[in-house]
């Protein structure tokens, strides 16, 4: 049975693995720079003005915050990255936090980067695409805030994501616009084929 994306509720918010969810259901991570959209992806998804919270002060989210979908799958917004005012402590702590969740956490399916389409992916977005590839066989990047682009500016933005961040061929890249329906429902067939196991989010001869 197809997962219903409108039956969904925020389930709970944790800074350590002994807050996470106790349960099978498999997890779909979110991750991206603060102000890359996140939750404003995941209110999209789920046909939801403001079951994500969108923050107006980027890097305000450090949390792990897990949404409960249909009592099937849980969307997992992950605390955002290079805030400029984040103290080396904070920054620690976030690494820290992340390094946990995406090592040890078995639910976890696939990690799926999110990158703003205006502009080159930062060194920090290549990083977490390399932590992302550490731990999962596919690279999913999802490129957002597409509608803020003229349609003549489209293919060089793609192509710029995929060469900095070494996209391959079984890699997944997705353009993705709030403003529309733009890369909503790839996102969420990605999502059902992976739970079922159609689309393997790993390489099985390997």
């Amino acid at each position: 049975m197809n997962i219903n994306f409108q039956n969904a509720k925020f389930e709970r918010s944790a800074v350590a693995n002994t807050q996470y969810p106790q349960s099978d259901m498999l997890e779909f991570a979110f991750a991206g720079r603060s102000n890359v959209g996140k939750s404003s992806l995941i209110n999209k998804l789920l046909n939801r003005k403001s079951l994500a919270r969108v923050s107006g002060t980027p890097g305000k989210t450090i949390t792990i915050n897990f949404y409960n979908i249909d009592d099937k799958v849980y969307l997992v917004d992950l605390p955002g990255y290079g805030y400029a005012k984040r103290s080396k402590e904070e920054v620690a702590k976030w690494g820290n936090m992340m390094e946990d969740y995406l090592a040890n956490r078995e639910q976890l399916v696939q990690t799926i980067l999110l990158v703003d389409s205006r502009h080159t992916p930062t060194a920090q977005d290549v990083q977490m695409a390399e932590w992302i590839r550490h731990y999962h066989e596919r690279l999913v990047v999802v490129a957002t805030k597409m509608d803020k682009l003229k349609k003549r500016e489209i293919e060089e933005r793609l192509n710029d994501i995929a060469d900095t961040l070494e996209l391959t061929e079984d890699d997944i890249l997705v353009p993705f616009s709030t403003a529309d329906d733009e890369g909503k429902y790839s996102v969420i067939d990605m999502i059902e084929m992976m739970r079922v196991g159609v689309l393997m989010p790993y390489d099985e001869e390997e």
